[in-house]
């Protein structure tokens, strides 16, 4: 007989952050910087953790060059040669504290990695990235890259409840990225009816990670400003963004002109767009779990991280936090039936 949960769960939609009494004079006076160190590595981390995500239009070294300037983390999308790499660290050795290298979980995959890493030694981060990191043989890949290398700080994901985020952790992983559905071009739940909410997700994955001293990414859902906000308030360690980074000047593909208005391609890294460029097709045994959109031209990507930045700033005045570490402490979430007034949307 199936089991139903009946506890209500939440998305970001469905909450609002409440005001508090702040002694802060301005949001300059707000503190977004993290130092972290990590479980398993014992590496040590220091930036805003926002983070543009390991997609391949997304997750580029140009990308990178401009959000490590702001102390923004990119995870560079696993589709790089080691000798575009190794020309990326020549000309931007200054940010690599700020990337990580991605990998799947295929046996070519692992070689890639190594390779990458063995070139440019100055890379600690690793992301390694599937759909659903419930399997086993995910859980056996994370020990493998734990056992190959030692000192690298490992995001390992996704996953959306507090037992597979242990163990992960207990595995060697360090982050663990959270998000099963979330994202604007993902189409997993409409394709299989699988996720969960992911302010609930967010809330009792902190909490799992924590009691390990583990740390964990919101990954997905995040469509304004605020949406961050509320992934730090609900203990997100950091905050992942694809769609929110797409359309901009640093992501790969052309600019598409139509009646006068400007666009760039964007999509999801199951869609059949993306398996076709880097898979030659979609297999016959699966389904495509992503959609492809044109997301309209949006210039230089400074102005959105300037954008998110000022948010989580006023965000923390709001609440009484100056610095982004006691957001979680000083957030208490008020559900609504709706966060907007939408006339002249």
């Amino acid at each position: 007989m199936p089991n139903i949960v009946n506890e209500i769960k939440l998305d970001f939609k469905d909450v609002l952050l409440r005001p508090k009494r702040s002694t802060l004079k301005s949001r300059n006076d707000v503190n977004l910087y993290r130092h972290i160190t990590f479980r398993n590595s014992k590496q040590t981390y220091n930036g805003i953790p926002v983070m543009a995500s390991n997609m391949d239009t997304v997750g580029t070294f140009e990308m990178a060059k401009v959000l490590s300037k702001h102390g923004l983390f990119t995870c560079i999308h696993k589709f790089y040669t080691v000798d575009e790499w190794k020309k990326f660290a020549e000309d931007s050795s200054d940010v690599l504290k700020y990337v990580a290298a991605s990998s799947g979980i295929a046996d070519n995959d692992f070689v890639r990695l190594s390779e990458i890493l063995v070139a440019v030694p100055s890379v600690t981060f690793i992301c390694l990235d599937v759909a659903n990191g419930y399997s086993q043989y995910f859980v056996d890949y994370v020990r493998k890259c734990r056992a190959a290398f030692p000192t690298h700080t490992i995001i390992a994901g996704n996953v959306v409840t507090g037992e597979m985020v242990e163990e992960l952790i207990l595995s060697g992983a360090d982050i663990i990225k959270v998000g099963i559905g979330p994202g604007s071009v993902c189409t997993t739940r409409m394709k299989t009816g699988v996720g969960y909410p992911q302010l609930s997700a967010v809330i009792e994955c902190a909490d799992a990670a924590h009691g390990l001293q583990g740390h964990i990414i919101s990954d997905g859902g995040c469509n304004c400003p605020g949406d961050f906000a509320k992934a730090f308030g609900a203990g997100a360690d950091f905050v992942m963004a694809g769609g929110m980074f797409a359309g901009h000047d640093q992501c790969e593909g052309e600019i598409i002109e139509r009646n006068g208005k400007k666009f760039k391609l964007f999509y999801g890294m199951s869609s059949s767009t993306a398996m076709l460029k880097h898979a030659g097709g979609v297999a016959e045994y699966r389904a495509s779990e992503g959609k492809t959109v044109e997301v309209p031209y949006k210039g230089n990507v400074v102005d959105t991280v300037l954008d998110i930045l000022g948010g989580l700033r006023s965000a923390c005045t709001y609440t009484g936090a100056s610095k982004l570490k006691e957001l979680p402490r000083r957030a208490t979430f008020i559900r609504c039936t709706q966060q907007l007034n939408t006339v002249y949307s």
